[in-house]
């Protein structure tokens, strides 16, 4: 699964780095960010602008919007068909924008230890999300735009300490995640990424709390990596 990630770059490196287009004003660097919390993501392919979405898909039959809390992520092997996705896969999908996620190993003892991936190279990317637009009947005020994070079966690099990981889109190719409609090719992209692309260190439990979002949090806690 993905639970946890950080988005600690200023905004005019991330604009440069992806191409993307408008930026949000209230940009700040995020280092701990979960879900119910907004995420920048893109939603439309031809203005590349970043918006907040709120992490936690509610999909737009929904009676109540706590459904959200469960739908933090998308199992790419039935993304297409479950109820809960199906619709936002095939119409409503969006880049989730990253440079590192976290997961958790479990121990014999007490608790898990977390561990922080991101890219060799230290470039930002996009995890591949689905979004939706929720409004309640009776309530024209209270409307949603929420978010999915997509997962698949770890690689070689992540596996020794979860089981699964988001996808995460390359970079030459995650503007066809927003472009492309026939169902294989869409599939085909909902692949691990090679091993060697990622790094990983263990980091301190801080992380395991939502208050925190320091620099703190993505630190190794040695030198070793995973």
């Amino acid at each position: 699964m993905c639970g946890r990630f950080s988005m600690a770059i200023d905004s005019d490196d991330l604009q440069t780095a992806l191409a993307l287009g408008q930026m949000p004003d209230d940009w700040k660097r995020r280092y701990n960010i979960a879900p119910s919390q907004p995420v920048a993501a893109v939603r439309d392919p031809e203005t590349k602008r970043v918006e907040w979405l709120q992490w936690g898909l509610v999909p737009f039959w929904a009676k109540d919007p706590a459904i959200g809390s469960r739908l933090i992520n998308a199992r790419s092997e039935s993304v297409f068909e479950k109820p809960s996705f199906k619709y936002a896969f095939r119409k409503r999908r969006c880049l989730i924008l990253a440079d590192g996620f976290y997961e958790w190993q479990k121990t014999s003892g007490k608790g898990s230890r977390p561990f922080y991936f991101s890219m060799r190279s230290g470039e930002p990317f996009a995890f591949a999300g689905l979004w939706e637009f929720w409004q309640p009947k009776d309530q024209p005020g209270e409307a949603l735009t929420t978010c999915t994070i997509i997962t698949t079966a770890a690689n070689e690099s992540v596996a020794p300490v979860h089981e699964r990981m988001p996808v995460i889109l390359r970079k030459e190719t995650m503007w066809d995640w927003l472009n492309e409609s026939g169902e294989t090719a869409l599939l085909s992209m909902l692949q691990p990424i090679p091993a060697d692309w990622l790094r990983a260190w263990e980091v301190s439990r801080a992380v395991n709390d939502v208050r925190q979002d320091g620099p703190e949090c993505a630190e190794p806690v040695s030198n070793s990596p995973a």
